[in-house]
């Protein structure tokens, strides 16, 4: 078959496959699942970028040929002249090259080799990641710092806890990760990434971007943050390196002057006795503050293993056994493995509850579906996206395009839903967990599959309507959100953890698990300690799916308790 043939048959393909990932959603970011076809859409443009290499060292060898021979021959030619001509067949062959060779060259170096490669990068390009990706995967990074406490060298050399593709930053990228933060205003961010790219370029990492334009964003970040001292100190350090630099030239008067005024107010009152001069204390970061999150330190601190209230006594009343649910036909002859994770409110594991099959097969369903994860809204009760939202940290400052207070993420994954009736295997879970709990499965939401992205998580939440969200579920009408099933149909090797803030209670991935929690009472009150929440992905692939167990149906199946907290 010919290159171009090649070609044609290659550039039907990846259309066929560019047409498949158009139907979903972008917002890779929010799914490492959709994300690894963007890998092999990668591979296939690096396929062709080599085809068009190769192409075009292939006419510049015809040309090299062909100039190394001419070169030879107008040597030999010009020695004598004359006597070269004498010969009529070099006659002949003088004009046919003039008239004809060097034509057939001029086309052959004019001929465009990019045509391909370009026309498929083009049609590539409009199913690229955005800038909304870019821009929420950075944020993610950030968002892990935070969450895990990580120093910028730590990510930026790539030692995160259990990688097997260990990854490095270069300059370039700490710089493009500072100035993500900056055009968010998280002049927190920017100051961590700026020096962090500033450090590598001290230490001689040969980069693309320069050290006046780092030292630039750096000062002002330092400078924003109310260190009047650093920032002149930086750009002082700019200038050194660039004295013209008409922006530096103009701050530092900027900074002397301020600087001089704070000095002669203190001077000032210490002269008039109203106060001792005082040696001046560092000034530290702004925390944030206004945090919509009121839980966010003992959140994090669960994420990080730290501060779970588990005492050794009440740990020694949780135990492991085999369930089979009051002698259910089912399980009567193999009862379940089920494992006690916390007391109050009860949460139990149930091990080996699916299996790798079944755990592939939902995947499969469930991956071209995926889309932004949805949440209730508490006011209509109506099931919305959860768009992710821009957070900040240690800093609440406006949003410079919407002038709005930021807040935090809420929810970065995407999830499709299954039903009984499309898949055999998703029948079967349904009633394993019918059959476990006890429940009844009619009146539940259908099997909700998820998968987080980069950095994903799930902030603090309940998942039953409270009090104040009288329309919550309006729209099922099957009643409040009675229990919660969630299967862990991966391992996660850092983070991923779901926390109970309000308890201390962390449980972490085990593939092919489930645990399971009432999130009412048996008066059908709220269980406000099941506040809960998915913890960043560190390090690793999340997927889970869960299942929501509602009020109808129930009635006989968990009696009604007599009193509010029973």
């Amino acid at each position: 078959m010919s290159r171009m043939g090649l070609c044609t048959v290659w550039y039907l393909s990846l259309l066929s496959s560019l047409i498949q990932v158009s139907l979903a959603e972008k917002d890779f970011f929010t799914s490492i699942g959709q994300m690894t076809d963007l890998l092999y859409t990668e591979k296939d443009l690096v396929t062709s970028l080599k085809d068009y290499v190769q192409a075009e060292e292939s006419k510049l060898e015809k040309i090299k040929k062909w100039a190394d021979k001419l070169d030879s021959l107008s040597a030999t030619a010009t020695q004598d002249p004359e006597g070269f001509l004498g010969h009529p067949v070099n006659a002949f062959k003088l004009m046919k090259r003039l008239n004809t060779e060097w034509a057939e060259l001029e086309s052959l170096v004019l001929k465009d080799m990019t045509d391909v490669f370009i026309s498929n990068l083009t049609i590539q390009r409009q199913y690229f990641p955005t800038n909304e990706d870019q821009t929420g995967a950075a944020k993610a990074l950030l968002r892990l710092q935070d969450t895990y406490q990580l120093d910028t060298n730590t990510i930026s050399t790539g030692n995160l806890p259990g990688v097997t593709y260990r990854s490095t930053m270069t300059a370039e990228d700490c710089f493009e990760l500072g100035k993500i933060a900056y055009t968010e205003a998280d002049y927190y961010h920017t100051e961590l990434w700026m020096a962090q790219a500033l450090k590598q370029l001290d230490e001689g990492e040969e980069s693309a971007v320069d050290k006046v334009t780092v030292l630039d964003y750096l000062s002002y970040a330092i400078y924003q943050q109310g260190e009047m001292e650093r920032a002149l100190e930086l750009t002082n350090r700019l200038l050194e390196i660039d004295p013209d630099h008409q922006r530096a030239n103009s701050n530092v008067k900027y900074f002397e002057y301020q600087l001089k005024k704070q000095h002669q107010e203190e001077s000032e009152k210490a002269m008039k006795g109203q106060e001792k001069r005082e040696k001046r204390a560092p000034k530290t970061k702004r925390k944030r503050t206004n945090d919509p999150l009121p839980e966010r330190n003992r959140y994090e601190q669960l994420c990080r293993g730290e501060g779970v209230k588990l005492t050794p006594r009440r740990q020694s009343r949780l135990f492991c056994r085999y369930f089979d649910n009051g002698r259910s036909p089912r399980y009567l002859l193999g009862p379940v493995k089920q494992e006690d994770e916390w007391d109050s409110p009860r949460i139990v594991r149930y091990h080996d509850i699916i299996s790798e099959s079944e755990i592939a097969t939902v995947k499969e369903l469930a991956k071209p579906r995926l889309r932004r994860a949805t949440i209730s809204n508490p006011v209509t009760g109506v099931l919305e996206t959860a768009h992710y939202r821009i957070s900040k940290r240690r800093a609440t400052v406006h949003d410079p395009q919407t002038g709005e207070l930021t807040t935090a993420q809420y929810r970065v994954s995407k999830s499709a839903w299954l039903t009984a009736y499309e898949h055999p295997v998703v029948a079967k879970i349904n009633q394993r967990i019918e059959d476990i709990t006890g429940l009844n499965m009619d009146t539940a939401e259908e099997l909700q599959v998820a998968n987080y992205g980069v950095g994903g998580q799930y902030e603090p939440h309940f998942d039953f309507g409270r009090k104040d969200e009288p329309d919550a579920f309006k729209e099922l009408g099957t009643g409040n959100r009675i229990a919660t099933w969630l299967f862990y149909m991966s391992n996660v090797t850092a983070g991923g953890a779901t926390v109970f803030p309000d308890v201390g209670a962390a449980v972490w991935p085990i593939k092919g698990t489930a645990v399971f929690w009432y999130n009412l009472f048996a008066s059908g009150e709220g269980d406000y300690s099941t506040r809960h929440a998915a913890c960043p992905v560190l390090v690793g692939n999340k997927w889970v799916s869960n299942k929501w167990i509602h009020e109808r149906g129930q009635e006989f199946r968990r009696p009604c308790g007599l009193t509010e907290v029973e």
